[in-house]
């Protein structure tokens, strides 16, 4: 995912999903200025991993949840997207 040219930032976790239990979801941070879709991604991810390793779902961040020394925080960022989904 971070081979992609405007993916500035990603975390990947699972979620809970209805038909999958969990689902590989993607959360991507873009580049200033730039724009990307979730299919765009999916397909460049498609080119680069295993077909199990390619998220089911891709979500848009403007900045990931870091603590004070800057490790990503994924129980908080699991958390939060579980809440709005």
């Amino acid at each position: 995912m971070y081979t992609h040219p405007v993916v500035s930032e990603v975390a990947v976790i699972a979620l809970p999903d209805a038909k999958w239990i969990e689902a590989v979801t993607a959360v991507v941070v873009v580049k200033a200025g730039c724009t990307l879709t979730g299919e765009d991604l999916i397909a460049h991810a498609r080119g680069h991993l295993a077909p199990f390793k390619v998220p089911k779902r891709i979500v848009f961040v403007d900045e990931l949840p870091r603590n004070t020394a800057g490790e990503l925080l994924k129980r908080e960022l699991r958390a939060r997207l579980a809440r709005e989904s």
